[in-house]
């Protein structure tokens, strides 16, 4: 509870005439000095009452791309049995607020306001609690209350669309590392032939040696698996424009690509950050995490929450996990162009990850060729990433 400027003045008012009324023996001033501070204990009861409101929100929708429309329609209703005289209510949108009418609204009636949230930056906008303020007829004191749930409305990065996934790289039975798109059928043993098998699986040179018919016994080896590794350090991302870092929305766009494109071509995917998300389990966070697509909090969610931190050897931890881990066959490192120094670590996983690819983004100078023998590409931002990608994955 707030009281106005002019309560405080009323309030001060009726202390000092109270005081000179009992000091001075003036009965005058002494009732006046009551009258003012009744007045006072009235309006702090009127603005104490609560109404009766009932707010739903509805996000259409609440997941967008960057830049992509989106909006929130809100619905408040009075369902108590007064007329909702003297409150003013705003709906918080991220940094602003939206007014709402509520003023005089008759019991059992709705309002209902429609806006749009803002899109232009990748992020989770939180809409909401509904903030109703009510005050006492004469103004001077005020009463805030929050009124309904906050929505988040998640702003994924952009994805550019990819010519393809990179081919990974199936291990086979025997040991051999074979590039394979999609998996691949590898022999795995022979064994006696039963009514129902196919001829074609008949092993006839063992069969002949043996006097029996065998047939193969095949495994369908294990699809390629992506890791992508993005460096959410500061000190990766320098450039400041605005206080955003373009360099880290272009590593997110990068990012959120390949992991879609790999999603559509059902391949396993995972996507880690170096340092711990925010707001997010640790198992979701750091190397070695199972939140891949499809989880309750999906990888372009986790994008969209992404934030930078100061956790300035988050890329050595990261390293050290994925080469004892070994999550997958293709692993994929975005950074920016603070991040060139730590290229010597991400090169020692090639024993581990037969494929290794370096995304840069916003250096002013390219990246010297052969840097810790790695496959690096330097990007201006994601789409000119995405453009790239067709050459990139034929390292």
């Amino acid at each position: 509870m707030g009281i106005t400027a002019r309560g405080v003045g009323l309030l001060v008012a009726a202390v000092v005439l109270l005081g000179a009324g009992f000091r001075f023996a003036y009965p005058e001033l002494t009732l006046l000095g009551a009258a003012a501070l009744a007045a006072v204990g009235y309006a702090a009861l009127v603005a104490a009452w609560r109404p009766r409101l009932t707010v739903t929100r509805r996000a259409d929708p609440d997941r967008v791309a960057r830049g992509e429309p989106a909006s929130m329609t809100l619905t408040v209703r009075n369902a108590g049995r007064f007329r909702s005289a003297n409150l003013l209510a705003e709906d918080r949108c991220g940094e602003r607020t939206v007014p709402v009418p509520v003023l005089r609204l008759r019991p059992g009636r709705d309002t209902e306001v429609r806006y749009d949230v803002p899109t232009h930056r990748r992020g989770v906008v939180p809409v909401g609690p509904l903030r109703v303020t009510r005050r006492d007829p004469l103004g001077l004191v005020a009463l805030a209350r929050p009124y309904g749930a906050a929505v988040p409305v998640w702003v994924h990065p952009r994805v550019h669309p990819l010519t393809a996934v990179p081919t990974g790289a199936g291990r086979s039975l025997d040991g051999r590392v074979d590039g394979v798109p999609h998996g691949s059928i590898t022999f795995d043993s022979l064994r006696e032939y039963v009514v129902g098998d196919e001829l074609r699986r008949v092993h006839w040179r063992t069969s002949a040696r043996v006097g029996e018919l065998m047939v193969r016994e095949n495994v369908d080896t294990s699809l390629p698996r992506l890791v992508v590794l993005l460096d959410n350090r500061a000190a990766a991302h320098p450039q400041r424009t605005n206080g955003v870092a373009e360099s880290f929305e272009s590593a997110c766009e990068a990012a959120a690509s390949i992991v879609t494109a790999a999603h559509h071509a059902d391949l396993p995917v995972v996507l880690l950050f170096a340092a711990a998300e925010p707001d997010a389990p640790a198992e979701a966070g750091r190397p070695g995490g199972k939140a891949d697509v499809g989880s309750a909090l999906g990888p372009l969610d986790r994008l969209a929450a992404a934030e930078l931190s100061d956790d300035g050897d988050a890329v050595r931890a990261a390293t050290t996990r994925l080469r004892q881990d070994r999550l997958g066959d293709t692993l994929i490192f975005l950074t920016g162009p603070g991040g060139r120094g730590e290229l010597g670590h991400v090169g020692a996983l090639r024993g581990a990850y037969p494929s290794v690819v370096v995304g840069v983004f916003g250096a002013a100078e390219p990246t010297p060729p052969g840097a810790a023998g790695l496959v690096v590409v330097d990007a201006a931002d994601g789409a000119r990433f995405a453009a790239e990608w067709d050459g990139v994955r034929r390292w």
